[in-house]
């Protein structure tokens, strides 16, 4: 199993900057793509980004061009640069890792999460 452990949430201003880690432990040997999920205050979770063993990125259409997805596969830890916050970014950020090519792929029953973190946007 695969243990996700995420940091660096908390309260920002519209428009500030907040920078998200998740370190992966246990069998990172299994780990494949990584990404990031968020869940809103009612709504349901929704893919950020991920990002793949090699290196290839995704996003999700309302974060592109302000978030940023990046891992240290030497350090097992995948990041989340984010600018440009809005009130619409308020949500618990989830960390997620699975062993196949893609995060969008996978069933979420099946795929290992972290425990989450919160990110406040005040406007």
């Amino acid at each position: 199993q695969v243990q996700l452990v995420e940091s660096g949430g908390g309260l920002v201003q519209a428009g500030g900057s907040l920078r998200l880690s998740c370190v992966a432990s246990g069998s990172i040997f299994s780990v494949n793509a990584m990404g990031w999920y968020r869940q809103p205050p009612g709504k349901q979770r929704e893919l950020v980004a991920e990002i793949t063993s090699g290196g290839s990125t995704y996003y999700g259409d309302s974060v592109k061009g302000r978030f940023t997805i990046s891992r240290d596969n030497a350090k097992n830890t995948v990041y989340l640069q984010m600018n440009g916050l809005k009130p619409e970014d308020t949500a618990i950020y989830y960390c997620a890792a699975t062993s196949q090519s893609r995060l969008i792929w996978v069933p979420r029953s099946f795929l290992s999460w972290g425990q989450g973190t919160q990110v406040t946007v005040s406007s």
